[in-house]
């Protein structure tokens, strides 16, 4: 079972693990939504607000946007900060884990290149 990053310490770091027992099925538990790898590819640029990833990703809905960045973060993928302004301002970041997942989604990119 996967921790959520909120509820480890700030000095937290995951150690490698001795052994692997269905690893794949556990992180796509986490990652594997259909918008996922796409909201998450998109905040490796920085952090963005709502619209800035709606505009981006355009061929999503605003419920499946809502949902997947909901999922993102109750996993520790990323972190939602609200501003007290009117209306709120809410900015999404990846968290450690979620900047973990950059070279993962890198390889997958070169795999699609050569392969599709």
């Amino acid at each position: 079972m996967c921790i959520p990053e909120s509820s480890l310490p700030n000095s937290y770091i995951p150690r490698e693990p001795e052994h692997v027992e269905c690893s794949i099925e556990k992180a796509l538990d986490v990652i594997g939504g259909k918008w996922s790898f796409i909201v998450i590819r998109e905040l490796f640029d920085g952090t963005k607000r709502f619209g800035e990833l709606q505009r981006s990703i355009t061929a999503i809905s605003p419920k499946s946007l809502t949902d997947t960045l909901r999922h993102l973060e109750e996993s520790g993928v990323l972190i939602r900060t609200p501003y007290p302004t009117v209306p709120v301002t809410v900015e999404y970041a990846l968290t450690p884990k979620g900047e973990d997942l950059h070279q993962m989604l890198k390889e997958m990119k070169l795999w699609a290149a050569k392969w599709c």
